[in-house]
């Protein structure tokens, strides 16, 4: 166990961290495996209220929650495929080792974002991914897991998701052939 005995700011002391294993924080937070993506996900809220088909740009079928937020989780054994959605997503990371992310964009180009606390490495604690933009993620080398969460605006739904395909995106974005077959399971 390892044990913080930093103070806050505030002058209380931090609670108490310990080095926490993938199953407990799959059992801890009720994940379950991604049907689709990859990793470990659970829904942890989904707006009351939503937007009228009507009140939706065309490529919305159908009523959208405001807004929904999961937590996802990311294994030594897991990555997130490369995929898009019809909405834009707010990523954050909240624990574990760092998550590096291809973003690739409409334009032909693409970027390598990583998720992570080390700031002064350039690393994000948030990173928002444009409706549109084909993704995936995956540990940093040598990580063990990372907990992320994800919040998605209008509300996330199935049928938003489109899964990439390795040879399409290899056409398409060929400088990242590496990344998208790292990223693909095709």
């Amino acid at each position: 166990m390892v044990t913080c005995k930093t103070t806050c700011g505030s002058g209380l002391a931090r609670v108490n961290e310990r080095v926490m294993t993938v199953e407990e924080i799959i059992a801890l937070l009720k994940l379950k495996p991604h049907p689709k993506e990859g990793g470990f996900f659970s829904e942890t809220y989904r707006a009351s209220e939503s937007i009228p088909p009507g009140a939706l740009p065309s490529r919305y079928v159908g009523p959208r929650a405001f807004g929904t937020c999961i937590y996802y989780l990311l294994t030594s054994g897991t990555f997130s495929a490369m995929h898009r959605l019809q909405s834009d997503e707010i990523f954050h990371f909240y624990l574990g080792d760092p998550v590096e992310m291809l973003q690739l964009l409409p334009d032909g180009t693409g970027q390598t974002i990583v998720l992570g606390t080390d700031l002064h490495a350039g690393m994000q604690p948030q990173v928002i991914v444009t409706r549109g933009v084909w993704q995936g993620s995956r540990l940093v080398a040598g990580g063990k897991f990372a907990l992320l969460g994800c919040t998605v605006a209008p509300g996330f739904e199935f049928a938003d998701y489109e899964h990439g395909r390795r040879s399409d995106l290899i056409g398409r974005y060929p400088q990242f052939r590496e990344k998208i077959a790292a990223l693909t399971a095709e």
